[in-house]
């Protein structure tokens, strides 16, 4: 049988649990028309490049998909009838990935990132800077920076 990757987009608005619910319904979908779905990845809310029908964010999903065309056209169908789905997109594949895809590995990554930068702080130790001073409530005015005598 053919592979697929299909990743889908959901409306921010929706919950993760609604989302889930889709991912289990085309689930079903594949396995009730002879394919199996081998892997599924919840990507989680993400800003999108640009508005989809006013939304800024959505939630992203991942399925690899190891079913019949006819498959993939009955869950690409029951997508485009859906309200809560934005954007969907399918692709064959010659084979699947194997362990988490790029994104998760990149979340991974950012998150590691994350908890090093919480045990020195945001910017890591800066004693060698010294104090900066007072801060200044304004900046100065023109007359009171270059004195009276330059602007008469």
């Amino acid at each position: 049988m053919p592979l697929y990757e299909h990743v889908f987009l959901a409306r921010q608005d929706v919950s993760t649990q609604a989302v889930d619910g889709l991912i289990a319904q085309y689930k079903t979908i594949v396995e009730g028309l002879g394919g199996q779905v081998t892997k599924i990845e919840n990507w989680g809310l993400k800003s999108l490049a640009y508005r989809i029908k006013k939304n800024r964010k959505a939630h992203y999903a991942l399925l690899n998909i190891d079913a019949p065309a006819a498959a993939i056209a009955e869950i690409e169908r029951q997508q485009r009838l859906s309200e809560d789905v934005l954007r969907a997109l399918t692709i064959r594949v010659d084979e699947l990935e194997e362990g988490p895809s790029v994104m998760l590995q990149k979340r991974d990554r950012d998150e590691r990132r994350d908890d090093r930068r919480g045990e020195r702080g945001d910017r890591g130790d800066r004693s060698d800077r010294g104090d900066r001073g007072p801060r200044r409530d304004r900046a100065p005015r023109r007359d009171e920076e270059f004195g009276e005598e330059e602007n008469a």
